[in-house]
């Protein structure tokens, strides 16, 4: 069916426009009527020539799913029938392609699917996390409110993600900087200092003749250098997608000074707040930790979470377990087993969550002030010294000269 664009105004007069899917204009201005809407504008949508292929479309951002499940659970909330949300939705998303998404939904509800097994469909858009956690309201009537809360919840986890690629970010755009800043001085500019130095006839100094060698040997095997580089990234991903070497990696992760420890506190804030967003829902505790292992993003959590699934459906506390993996602090550990014993495991997990997630903000902001003036310094030391060592060989001429 052809897509019209339409414009139209609510009985306060306030405009709205959008696009729906439709036979002719005349079953466009029937759903706006059916939405108290009165139709102003209606165009059919040009064709995009691009639509089909795919890896031209716009790309579904974690924002733009909870934007959809925060304005879902407001129209649920105020008594508007699932479908109506949908086409509304769908109507005004600008994505293009959660826009066809959202379409899709619609169309296997009406084919008579539940919101669940629609969601199912599209695993790259909508997670375990997320499909798990709709079951769960669409089973005990309360969707309004789990996506509420699952939109509560995705908005913390950017929050918390977004603290962690900003404290990656700083360091590893110095070292690029301080990379790209040595190989330009090797390649470009030491070439003009050597044919200086050669003129002159005289055996250079340590340093200098280091330095003059260093070029040289970049000069002539840069190529195979880039080409090693681009061997090495493609064997370590492939050595990663292997269920030993992710699992070696990942290890060696939380062991690495500085790095490790805060990888840790976000592996605790997370998989803490995920499962009190599962258990808040209604999701049982094995279905809710089978979900959360698959989001840890740590293959030895993971594990360590798994082997704790595993020992629960063996009739033990999540407490005993957990402790045994020695990958959770005591603290997180001890105070599960308070949530256990009163009752509130959802309340306290949600609690952890909170405090972790304010041990990841002075965690990064130690690690940044760390790193911050080591960058430097080794900015400094490694160009600093190629510019000392090429000025060698002048002071030495200019105190002979004297």
């Amino acid at each position: 069916m052809p897509i019209y664009l339409w414009e139209a105004h609510t009985k306060k007069g306030e405009s709205r426009k959008g696009e729906i899917e439709a036979e002719d204009e005349a079953a466009v201005r029937a759903q706006l009527r059916r939405q108290n809407l009165k139709a102003g504008s209606i165009k059919k949508k040009p064709k995009d020539l691009l639509e089909n292929i795919p890896f031209l479309q716009p790309r579904i951002k974690e924002k733009d799913v909870v934007v959809f499940a925060r304005q879902f659970s407001t129209m649920i909330d105020a008594g508007l029938p699932l479908l109506q949300c949908l086409d509304i939705l769908g109507s005004q998303e600008q994505n293009k392609t959660f826009a066809g998404v959202i379409k899709s939904l619609k169309e296997d509800i009406e084919g008579g699917s539940t919101l669940t097994d629609a969601l199912k469909k599209h695993p790259k858009v909508f997670d375990d996390l997320f499909v798990n956690l709709v079951s769960a309201g669409e089973a005990g009537g309360m969707l309004d409110t789990v996506l509420a809360r699952l939109s509560s919840y995705m908005e913390k986890a950017m929050v918390l993600k977004r603290k962690i690629k900003g404290a990656m970010t700083y360091p590893a755009s110095i070292l690029v900087v301080s990379i790209g800043v040595v190989v330009l001085l090797l390649v470009k500019v030491i070439p003009v200092f050597q044919e200086l130095f050669s003129s002159m006839g005289h055996a250079l100094p340590a340093p200098t003749q280091f330095v003059v060698d260093a070029s040289e040997f970049m000069r002539n095997y840069i190529l195979y250098m880039i080409g090693a580089l681009i061997v090495f990234v493609f064997a370590f991903r492939r050595y990663y997608r292997t269920e030993k070497g992710r699992l070696n990696i990942d290890t060696m992760a939380l062991k690495v000074p500085v790095f490790g420890p805060l990888l840790r506190k976000v592996a605790v804030a997370k998989f803490t707040r995920t499962l009190s967003a599962m258990i808040t829902s209604g999701v049982p505790i094995l279905e809710g930790l089978d979900v959360v292992s698959k989001t840890a993003g740590n293959r030895l959590v993971e594990n360590a979470l798994m082997e704790t699934r595993r020992s629960i459906s063996e009739g033990k506390t999540i407490a005993e377990p957990l402790k045994e993996t020695a990958i959770f602090p005591s603290m997180v550990v001890q105070m599960i087993g308070v949530g256990e014993a009163t009752g509130a495991l959802d309340t306290m997990l949600e609690k952890i969550a909170d405090f972790y997630d304010d041990e990841v903000d002075a965690a990064v902001s130690a690690m940044t002030a760390l790193l911050e003036p080591f960058m430097m310094v080794f900015l400094g030391v490694v160009v600093g010294g190629i510019i000392i060592a090429m000025y060698l060989p002048i002071f030495q001429m200019a105190s002979v000269v004297g």
